[in-house]
């Protein structure tokens, strides 16, 4: 009996080597190296050419994660102030129907409290 084989879920990212390997300059050395072994530039040179390449790629990554992570500030402000906006209008209705609810009682009230305050009075005028 075969064991059930478990797979994860890998992206095409994740798993090629021509992208593991752009990301990391692995052609790009060996672009160099290739400059090298042809005698257009000694390795010092093309090392001194590679770090600054890198270099270059890693700010340019650091640039675009930074305004990704400023996108997604100002994104989530934006829906916190719609959903305050939402809240306060939300607020302002249920004020209302509560002072609605508190006039109509107080409104059921005084004329319950005004019969019974002459029947009162009646009551000991009868005497």
């Amino acid at each position: 009996m075969m064991s059930p084989i478990l797979f994860s879920v890998v992206t095409r990212k994740d798993f090629c080597p021509q992208t593991k390997g752009s990301r990391e300059g692995v052609y790009m050395k060996k672009h160099l190296l290739g400059g090298v072994a042809k005698g257009a530039f000694g390795e010092a040179e093309a090392d001194a050419k590679f770090e600054a390449w890198k270099g270059n790629k890693e700010n340019g990554l650091a640039a675009l994660k930074a305004k990704n992570d400023e996108a997604a500030k100002a994104e989530a402000k934006a829906r916190l102030d719609a959903e305050k906006k939402i809240n306060e209008a939300k607020a302002q209705v249920l004020a209302e129907k509560k002072a609605a609810e508190l006039a109509a009682e107080a409104a059921a009230a005084a004329p319950a409290a005004e019969e019974a305050a002459p029947a009162v009075e009646e009551a000991p005028a009868a005497e």
